[in-house]
């Protein structure tokens, strides 16, 4: 079995890595040097760049949210070693996202074998959150790449290692913590009652012998219950040490009350917690053409097991399938119930695992696997580039770049021919018009807020003239031509009260409700964004006495 192992590991992690880093940073070449966007701008670039300024772990220029330090202080000390540049930025999160498709493949070859290994590294790379991700400054990949790397540890029943990298985990994301936890749920089920096993990939067939998850039988007598899970219960002491830390500086626990009340306090209600568990179990099996892999492999469940020489193709052993189950599980139902947003990102830990047992059952079953999966692939580079016929979040695939543009291209215009105005508009633009290191504008400009651009906002705005001399408005989400369920009022009040859903008025509309003339506009596949000069309160007034004498 070890020679097994080490055929299986044939390939040097250095190399692989260079192989998986060079690939993805020429891919994201046209997007490194794009300035930040949405959350990144909003939150995670300030606070690193606070803890590079003064060497803080808790960010002053932005209201703490608690995320632990460990992502924002890589990228400190990587704008401390090589300057402060976007460019900067994102090929650190790209050597991030390398590190954590490696991470896949080394959990698919050992869980399964190489060819399953290579197909599913392939697949999560194009898939388009992880693609999307893959150069964005958020948690999420990173707290990913160190939860596949414990996974691995732990199929290998290395527990201290595994506790290692569950600790760095949570350390990068919170919400990470979950996957030790569930694992460590699933022990416990499967020592309170008797679950039939097959031969584990860790060691000999035990004829009639019965397996924990933990790979050891379940009548070792030798391993004691606190020495298989206390690894497990370890990552809770470094979160629990920052979440200390972070209520001494700052008096909260779990970040600043509004952040608290908006993704925990609001989402604890039954009806919006079913409803985000059918939003994240599609996120797991459908989401931008996760589809079509979930449907291959729930077909391929109807045929029987290929023969290769005489014996049928294993699968992956049903301890390992389980244990990925119970992360997924756990994800699914946590996520569901926290989180104000119901971002696919979140979901990254899992999404990965998912792959992986899809194409393992691929190759076990389909004759013409790699043709399946290449297929699925390429729905997954479409996905890249052509938008569903749903609302979804533009950092999930290529529309963040389409956003970036057209808020480059405006805030160009809106410096240079109104510097020292007052500008009425919404975050992040709010953020990307008054903070020059986030790449739109050399010089602070001075901003009047508002929440959004419906109608209520609009015309709560346009009592208030007074206080700014131009409007940059834009779509603050993706709408679709020709949305799913748009006559379904029910899911349209659903959306409304529970996820935040509104409707933006028009770069026209709103200049008619503000009282100015729409100076400057853009669109770019159903994202939009327009520059409105206020008109004297004097003339807006005459130009209405005559609209309505006509």
């Amino acid at each position: 079995m070890t020679g097994d192992i080490d055929r299986r590991r044939g390939y040097p992690t250095a190399l692989l890595y260079a192989l998986f880093f060079s690939v993805l940073l020429a891919l994201h070449a046209p997007l490194l040097r794009l300035p930040y966007f949405w959350d990144e701008a909003g939150y995670y670039v300030p606070a690193a760049r606070d803890l590079l300024l003064r060497g803080t772990l808790i960010p002053y220029s932005t209201p703490s949210n608690a995320h632990p330090p460990l992502v924002m202080a890589y990228l400190a000390l990587a704008w401390k070693i090589l300057g402060y540049a976007p460019v900067i930025t994102r090929t650190a999160m790209v050597a991030v996202a390398a590190f954590s498709l490696l991470g896949v493949f080394r959990l698919a070859q050992r869980v399964a074998n190489t060819e399953v290994a290579i197909a599913s590294t392939v697949c999560t790379a194009l898939y388009p959150v992880f693609f999307a991700q893959s150069s964005l400054a958020h948690l999420d990949l990173a707290a990913a790449g160190f939860t596949f790397w414990a996974l691995l540890a732990y199929v290998e029943n290395r527990r201290w290692r595994a506790a290692a990298w569950f600790s760095l985990a949570a350390l990068a994301k919170e919400t990470a913590i979950l996957a030790p936890l569930a694992l460590l749920l699933w022990e416990l089920i499967a020592t309170l009652f008797v679950i039939p096993s097959e031969a584990t990939v860790l060691g000999p067939v035990r004829e009639k012998s019965k397996l924990l998850v933990a790979f050891a039988p379940r009548n070792d007598k030798s391993v004691s219950w606190p020495a298989k899970c206390g690894p497990l219960f370890f990552p809770l002491i470094p979160l629990a040490l920052w979440y200390a830390f972070h209520y001494a500086r700052t008096g909260f626990v779990f970040g600043n009350p509004e952040f608290f009340r908006y993704n925990v306090q609001a989402t604890i209600r039954p009806l919006r917690v079913l409803l985000a568990l059918g939003l994240r179990l599609w996120q797991v099996v459908g989401y931008l053409n996760l589809s079509f892999l979930t449907l291959a492999g729930l077909f391929a469940m109807w045929l029987q097991p290929l023969r290769d020489n005489g014996e049928e193709r294993k699968r992956i052993s049903l301890e390992v399938q389980f244990a990925f189950l119970a992360v997924i599980v756990a994800y699914v139902v946590a996520m569901a119930v926290v989180g104000g947003a119901v971002l696919a990102r979140y979901m990254l830990p899992v999404v990965p695992l998912v792959i992986i047992l899809w194409v393992s059952t691929l190759r076990r079953r389909v004759r013409l696997w790699r043709g399946v999966v290449a297929i699925v692939a390429l729905t997954f580079v479409a996905g890249l580039f052509i938008n569903p016929p749903h609302g979804f979040s533009i950092e999930d695939n290529l529309a963040y770049r389409e956003y970036i543009l057209l808020h480059q291209q405006a805030e160009d215009f809106a410096e240079a021919r109104y510097p020292m105005a007052r500008v009425l508009t919404a975050w992040p633009a709010s953020d990307e018009l008054t903070r020059p290191y986030l790449g739109y504008v050399t010089r602070p400009m001075r901003v009047f807020r508002i929440e959004d651009f419906t109608v209520e906002q609009l015309m709560s705005a346009s009592y208030m003239r007074s206080q700014f001399d131009v409007a940059l408005v834009f779509s603050t989400k993706y709408e679709p031509p020709h949305p799913w369920f748009e006559r379904w009022r029910r899911w349209q009040q659903w959306k409304t009260e529970f996820f935040g859903y509104h409707r933006d008025l028009p770069p026209a509309a709103a200049a008619q409700i503000l009282g100015g003339r729409l100076i400057y506009i853009d669109a770019r596949h159903n994202q939009w964004i327009g520059v409105i000069e206020m008109e004297p309160v004097e003339e807006a007034q005459a130009a209405i006495g005559f609209q309505q004498r006509r």
